[in-house]
C-alpha cells in the first residue's frame, strides 16, 4: 500500500500572503513606534523645549532647540541706515565681554524687521570659556581701513561726505569759534576730517544749531 501526502500549493500560497502582510503590518508598526523616539539631527546641548510629554503635535513642529557650543556664529543687528557697504566676507570683531573674537560675515539678511538687519558673523578663532548659545555680544565690521587720517568723534548731525558747522574750543577752554568743517567717510561713533580741524583740536558735538549764526560763543 502506498501512502501519500497531497500538498495544496494554492493554500499554502495564501497562508504565505497572510504572513507576509502580518510581517509588513508589524514593520509599519514598529517603525511608527521607533518615530515617536524624538533626535536632533545634531550633536549638541539642548537649549529650549517647547512642548510637554504627551502632547500632539502636527507635522513640522518645533519640539526643541539644540545648539553645538563648539559651533557658534554671531548674530548682529544692524539699523538699515548703517548697511551701506557691508559685504561678505568683510572682518569682523565679535566682543563676548570676555575677550575679542575675529570672524567674518557670511550671510546678510534679505529683508529687514523693526529696521533692523541681521548680519552673520562666522568666529574664525577660539572660543572664550563662558561662551554659550543665546549669549548677548557686540560686533565690529570693518567696511574699510584708513591710515593717517584726522577723525573726531561723530557730531549729531554729522554726515559722510559733508561740510558742516562746529565750534572749535579755544585753548583755554572759556569760548569756542564756529569753523566750517569738511567730513569725509565714518564709523559708527567716528568720523574722517579732511579740513577745518588740525590735530589736537577740540570741538562741541552736541547740538549747537541754536548757535549757528554766531561766530563765536562764551562757555560757563
Amino acid at each position: 500500500m502506498r501512502v501519500g501526502v497531497v500538498i495544496d500549493h494554492a493554500q499554502i500560497d495564501e497562508q504565505q500572503v497572510a504572513v507576509d502582510s502580518a510581517r509588513a503590518a508589524y514593520e509599519l508598526k514598529q517603525k511608527q513606534v521607533d518615530e515617536l523616539a524624538i533626535r536632533a539631527g545634531v550633536d549638541g546641548v539642548v537649549q529650549e523645549v517647547d512642548v510637554e510629554v504627551g502632547q500632539r503635535v502636527a507635522a513640522g513642529t518645533i519640539l526643541a532647540k539644540v545648539a553645538d557650543p563648539r559651533k557658534l556664529k554671531a548674530e548682529l543687528k544692524i539699523a538699515e541706515t548703517q548697511m551701506k557697504g557691508i559685504a561678505l566676507s568683510q572682518p569682523a570683531e565679535i566682543d563676548t565681554r570676555n575677550g575679542i573674537v575675529p570672524g567674518h560675515v557670511i550671510r546678510i539678511d534679505p529683508a529687514a524687521q523693526n529696521g533692523t538687519v541681521i548680519v552673520d558673523v562666522k568666529l574664525d578663532g577660539p572660543l572664550p570659556p563662558d561662551a554659550r548659545p543665546e549669549l548677548s555680544v557686540d560686533g565690529t565690521i570693518e567696511l574699510e581701513r584708513l591710515a593717517d587720517v584726522v577723525y573726531v568723534g561723530r557730531p549729531v548731525f554729522g554726515q559722510p561726505n559733508s561740510t558742516v558747522g562746529l565750534f572749535k574750543l579755544d585753548p583755554d577752554g572759556k569760548g569756542a569759534t564756529h569753523v566750517n568743517v569738511k567730513l569725509g567717510a565714518a564709523s559708527v561713533n567716528t568720523i574722517e576730517v579732511l579740513d577745518g580741524l588740525k590735530v589736537g583740536d577740540q570741538v562741541i558735538l552736541s547740538d549747537m544749531s541754536q548757535w549757528d549764526s554766531q561766530p563765536r560763543i562764551r562757555l560757563n
